[in-house]
């Protein structure tokens, strides 16, 4: 039963929820693709003046950063995926097993967040006769059958913008002048970051000046860090 809702649900357009993940993802994937490529710029142009060395480092490190977060995006969301469905289908067993199971947890439910036992009987009762295991997965998890992070979407918007994020400090390293390029690419960090801060404040719902504040103080840390570790060698 829960597997045909599943593949209905699959059929449908993606809902806002699984969309707004794959934004995430993508938000994030971009964040690091900005920080890891421009630490190794910064580390590689402190220890050579060689264009061409800075750019290959730069470069392979982008290719790196974008597919390791495509493959952990992609391992993430499918574990979870999977949890998820294990979770239907041990909450499909109990009901199979016991009749009273739904109504003791969607009433127990509903009584919890203040419905008095009258009213919640009705609820459960209603539920139960619309859509048993999904009710009860809701109820139990806050689950929504169906509507499974794709992991497929996830690698995805993680691969092209991690690949993305890491052309602004590489595109301001390699084509700027050298008499500002140290100084360009920490500007082009920066308003990268900047941006990246600014979308998952308002993905998130929080505080957008100390999202963008705090994304640009990490970045200008890696600029920093990476900066010395290069001028060691």
């Amino acid at each position: 039963m829960f597997n045909l809702a599943i593949k209905n649900k699959n059929k449908n357009q993606q809902s806002l929820e699984q969309k707004m993940n794959s934004v995430r993802a993508g938000v994030l994937g971009s964040n690091d693709g900005i920080l890891t490529v421009v630490g190794v710029l910064f580390s590689t142009a402190a220890a050579t003046t060689d264009n061409f060395i800075i750019l290959i480092a730069g470069f392979a490190d982008l290719l790196a950063c974008a597919f390791s977060m495509a493959a952990g995006e992609y391992a993430s969301v499918s574990a979870q995926r999977e949890t998820e469905r294990a979770v239907v289908g041990s909450e499909q067993k109990r009901i199979n097993t016991d009749k009273n199971y739904s109504r003791r947890i969607i009433i127990a439910g509903y009584v919890k967040r203040g419905v008095s036992q009258i009213t919640a009987e009705k609820i459960a009762n209603e539920l139960i006769a619309k859509h048993e295991i999904v009710s009860v997965v809701y109820e139990k998890y806050t689950l929504k059958i169906g509507e499974y992070v794709n992991p497929w979407d996830a690698a995805i918007s993680s691969l092209f913008s991690a690949g993305l994020g890491g052309i602004f400090p590489l595109a301001a390293m390699f084509f700027l002048p050298a008499s500002v390029k140290f100084v360009g690419t920490i500007l082009a960090t920066t308003l990268a970051v900047a941006i990246t801060g600014s979308l998952s404040a308002i993905l998130g719902k929080s505080d957008l000046r100390a999202a963008v504040v705090r994304n640009v103080v990490i970045g200008l840390i890696t600029v920093a860090i990476h900066y010395y570790v290069g001028k060691l060698f």
